[in-house]
This record gives structure tokens, C-alpha cells and sequence, in this order.
């Protein structure tokens, strides 16, 4: 089977949000898996000086028309939280514990916290949030607070974002493929049309 597919986001960002809708359907597609890596927009943004979408002079009123118009396009439920953007290192760490539990409760954990920020409304920024979405998708909600108050967590997700810095990532979603980077939602047809042809 080819390698499969590295998909980069930030728990906060929408565009990272609706692409992790149709993401694993359309690797799938090909015959393709897909690695997700949370990491923190924060830190990338402080690497690169780059800003929030919504805090940048004209961009901020076009980006939040566009968040919604995009998920609608997409087919996909979406409700512009009231706090935006908010510090995502929870469920990001959150997400690494659950994959080195179970590969498939961490997918169903990092869909279940997207959703119920972008299209729920609730504030996955808090602790107890995110330990409650994963307490109801079977986790152990203890175990994972224990967990998310020590520092191992805290370096890996320091590591993913060192990790995703070296090899190029500045935005959510930074998929790659095949070595091939595509920034943005809004490329899901290019790599698409990527993992069809083997390139173009």
C-alpha cells in the first residue's frame, strides 16, 4: 500500500475543521490512510509572524463570510463559536494520550472535539471539556487527567509542533502527500486529483 497521507491542524481552526470531514474519505478512496498530527497554530504563528485569519486588517470580516459559506458548500454543520480563536494544547494533548491507547478512539475524539466546538458551541479549551468528550466516547477520564498534568504530554505536543515546523507547516489543514505539500480546505480537490494521477 503507498504511504499515507499526514494531515496537520489545529483544533481551532475551521478550515482544519472541514477538512477533517472529508479528509479520511477521500485518502480512503485511493486506497490511502491518513496520520493526524494536532499541533498549535500559536506556535506556528509565533515562528512565522503570522496572525489569526479573523484578527488581519480586511481578511478578518471576509474569512469569518467565508468559514461558513465554505461548510456549506462542503455539506458540513457549522456555528462560528463565540470565543474565537481559543488554546487548543487539551485536546491536541488529549489526542496523542488517546493514539497511544487506541489509534481509532484518538480519531473518534479529535471529530467529536471539532464538532462540538464548530458546530456545538462548547469551549474545548477547557480541561474539563475535553475530558468529558472523551470520558463519552469510553475513555478513562481519570487516567487522562492524570495524564494531562504531567509533562510527557506536554513535550510530545511541543515535539509535533518542532516536527511540523521543520518540514514546512504554517497554517491548518497542511496536508501532505507523497511529499507533496497542500495548504487549505479548499485544495481537498487537488490532492484528490493528486492521488489519482500520482501528480500533475
Amino acid at each position: 500500500m503507498s504511504e499515507p497521507l499526514d494531515f496537520y491542524f489545529d483544533f481551532s481552526s475551521p478550515y482544519g475543521y472541514l477538512a477533517s470531514e472529508k479528509i479520511d474519505a477521500l485518502a480512503g478512496k485511493y486506497g490511502r490512510k491518513v496520520r493526524w498530527h494536532p499541533v498549535l497554530l500559536g506556535v506556528i504563528f509565533k515562528a512565522t509572524g503570522a496572525t489569526p485569519l479573523t484578527q488581519a486588517p480586511l481578511k478578518g470580516e471576509y474569512s469569518l463570510h467565508d468559514f461558513s459559506r465554505s461548510a456549506r458548500f462542503m455539506g458540513i454543520p457549522y456555528a462560528q463559536p463565540a470565543n474565537f480563536p481559543i488554546a487548543t494544547q487539551h485536546a491536541a494533548r488529549s489526542y496523542y494520550w488517546l493514539h497511544g491507547q487506541d489509534c481509532a478512539l484518538a480519531r473518534r475524539f479529535a471529530h467529536t472535539a471539532y464538532r462540538a466546538y464548530f458546530a456545538g458551541g462548547r469551549d474545548i479549551s477547557s480541561p474539563d471539556v475535553v475530558l468529558d468528550l472523551a470520558a463519552s466516547l469510553g475513555a478513562d477520564r481519570a487516567a487522562l487527567a492524570g495524564a494531562l498534568a504531567g509533562q510527557a504530554l506536554k513535550d510530545k505536543l511541543r515535539e509535533a509542533c518542532e516536527n511540523a515546523l521543520k518540514i514546512g507547516v504554517f497554517g491548518s489543514p497542511y496536508v501532505v502527500v507523497d511529499g507533496e505539500p497542500f495548504c487549505g480546505a479548499d485544495r481537498l480537490p487537488q490532492i484528490g486529483r493528486w492521488l489519482e494521477s500520482g501528480g500533475f
